[in-house]
């Protein structure tokens, strides 16, 4: 079990999402500006079970390519000087490469990994996986941009 570097509380005063949106649960690691990783336990409670699918409960896709842009949000955040952090939202503007190789359903943990690649002008890009139980069930190259609120 890996220590918790931000409990929900922290993310939420990272990210401007509440519930049923925010789907990022904790932060294990972070590594400067560079990496960090999040969870997202998967419980049957979630909204969009009861209609994705009843017979078979799977979460979107969708949903997990935003918990991934959640976490590159909270990443970019860390990067940025404490004194912008609370004039500053940071919007998915890009995907790239997404590609789904395992259902998520209830019961199972999201690892989140997102890994800064590069920033050109004010568009940031990372590349980002989630996995469960060590197997890889989406992947992306995701991309965001921040704006003043």
């Amino acid at each position: 079990m890996s220590e918790t570097v931000m409990d929900v509380r922290q993310i939420m005063e990272f990210l401007p999402h509440r519930y049923p949106f925010l789907l990022v649960d904790r932060v294990i690691e972070i590594d400067g500006t560079e990496r960090l990783v999040g969870i997202k336990n998967v419980s049957i409670n979630e909204h969009f079970f009861s209609g994705h699918f009843p017979v078979k409960p799977v979460m979107p896709g969708v949903l997990i390519v935003e918990a991934l842009a959640q976490c590159t949000g909270l990443l970019a955040m860390k990067a940025q000087p404490e004194e912008l952090r609370k004039s500053l939202i940071y919007y998915f503007v890009g995907i790239d490469k997404a590609r789904f190789k395992r259902v998520v359903e209830p019961g199972d943990q999201l690892r989140l990994e997102v890994e800064f690649v590069k920033q050109k002008r004010s568009i940031w890009v990372f590349n980002c996986r989630a996995t469960v139980d060590g197997q890889l069930a989406a992947s992306a190259e995701i991309m965001c941009t921040p704006r003043e609120i």
